[in-house]
C-alpha cells in the first residue's frame, strides 16, 4: 500500500510543475505591462516604474521569473499585490470561507446525490425513477447564475427564510443556499451516474454468482453492488472539489462572499497577476490532493488497483 501512495506522490510532482507553468506562462507572456496599467492614464514616476519591475521581477527572463516564482512557491512566499499586502494572508482570509462552502457543497451533492441515485437505480423504470431522472435534467438544463437569482430572490426576498446575501460574516447557516446553488449542477450528475452504476452493476456476472450461492439480496446489494458501484461516483467528486473551489467565482459573486473565487475575480478586474497566478497555484494544488485522495479511495475500494 505504501508503494502505492509513493508511486502517486511522485507521479504528482511533473503534474504540478507543468501545470504551474503553463499557469504562468497564460498570465506573464500577455501583452501589455502590468506596471503601466498600474498608472493607467497617469503620469508615473520612472523611478517608481522602475522599482515595482524589479520587485516582481519583469526584468528578468521569463524562465528566471517563473523559477524565482516556484522558489517562492516552495517556502510560501507568494509575493505582494500592488498595495504591497502580502499574498498569502490574501488567500488565508479567504480560502477559510470558500472550503467551507465547498465542504458544505460535496456533502450535500454526495449524501443526497448517492442515496436519491441508488433508490433511482434499484427502481429502475419506475416512477421515482422516472421522476429523478426528469428533474436532474432540468437542473442540469439551468446555468447556475439563473438558478442562483431565482432562489436568491425566492428564498431570500419574497419568502425571508435565509439572508439573500453573505457579506464578511460566512456562518454555515448563511452558506446553505449559496452551497445547494453551487452543488446544483453536480448533483444531477452524481445522481445519474450513482442510478446508472447501481443498474450496471445489478446484472452484472458476480452478482449473478452471488445470488445463486444463496447469498440474502440485502448483502447482494451493500457489499457487492454498493461497493463496486461507489468507484465512478468517487471519481467524480474527487475531480469536483476543485471545480467547485473554482467554480465559486459566479455563486459568491451573486451571495457577496469574501472568498476565493471574489479575490481571484477582482484581480482579475485589477490586473494583479501575482495575485492572480497565486490564487490558481493554490487551486491546483486542491486538485493534486484531491485527485491522491481519489487514488487512495480507489484502491480502498478495489485492491487490485495498488498492483496495477
Amino acid at each position: 500500500m505504501w508503494w502505492y501512495v509513493g508511486r502517486r506522490l511522485i507521479a504528482s510532482i511533473p503534474v504540478f510543475i507543468g501545470a504551474t507553468l503553463l499557469i504562468y506562462a497564460m498570465v506573464f507572456l500577455l501583452p501589455g505591462d502590468p506596471v503601466a496599467a498600474l498608472f493607467g492614464d497617469r503620469p508615473a514616476n520612472p523611478a517608481t516604474v522602475a522599482a515595482l519591475t524589479a520587485q516582481y521581477n519583469l526584468d528578468k527572463p521569463f524562465i528566471v521569473q517563473y523559477l524565482l516564482y516556484l522558489k517562492g512557491v516552495l517556502t510560501l512566499d507568494f509575493g505582494t499585490n500592488f498595495a504591497q499586502r502580502p499574498v498569502i494572508d490574501l488567500m488565508a482570509q479567504a480560502f477559510p470561507t470558500t472550503i467551507k462552502l465547498a465542504l458544505m457543497t460535496l456533502a450535500f451533492e454526495a449524501v443526497l446525490g448517492i442515496v436519491v441515485g441508488v433508490i433511482a437505480g434499484l427502481r429502475r423504470g419506475g416512477v421515482f425513477d422516472s421522476t429523478v431522472l426528469i428533474l436532474s435534467l432540468v437542473v442540469i438544463a439551468i446555468p447556475v447564475f439563473v438558478l442562483g437569482f431565482v432562489l436568491q430572490f425566492l428564498f431570500g426576498i419574497k419568502l425571508g427564510w435565509v439572508e439573500p446575501t453573505v457579506g464578511a460574516d460566512a456562518t454555515f447557516a448563511k452558506l446553505i443556499l449559496p452551497a445547494i446553488v453551487l452543488g446544483s449542477l453536480s448533483l444531477a450528475y452524481v445522481i445519474r451516474l450513482t442510478r446508472q452504476s447501481i443498474s450496471d452493476n445489478l446484472n452484472a456476472d458476480f452478482v449473478r454468482t452471488a445470488r445463486a450461492k444463496g447469498i440474502s439480496n440485502r448483502r447482494v446489494i451493500s457489499v457487492h453492488v454498493l461497493r463496486n458501484s461507489m468507484i465512478p461516483v468517487v471519481t467524480f467528486l474527487g475531480a469536483d472539489l476543485g471545480s467547485l473551489m473554482a467554480g465559486a467565482i459566479v455563486t459568491e459573486g451573486i451571495f457577496n462572499i469574501q472568498g476565493i473565487g471574489r479575490l481571484l475575480y477582482d484581480s482579475i478586474r485589477r490586473g494583479e497577476s501575482t495575485v492572480v497566478v497565486s490564487v490558481v497555484t493554490a487551486l491546483v494544488l486542491v486538485y493534486v490532493i484531491s485527485n491522491l485522495i481519489v487514488d487512495l479511495l480507489y484502491a480502498a475500494l478495489d485492491p487490485r488497483i495498488r498492483y496495477v
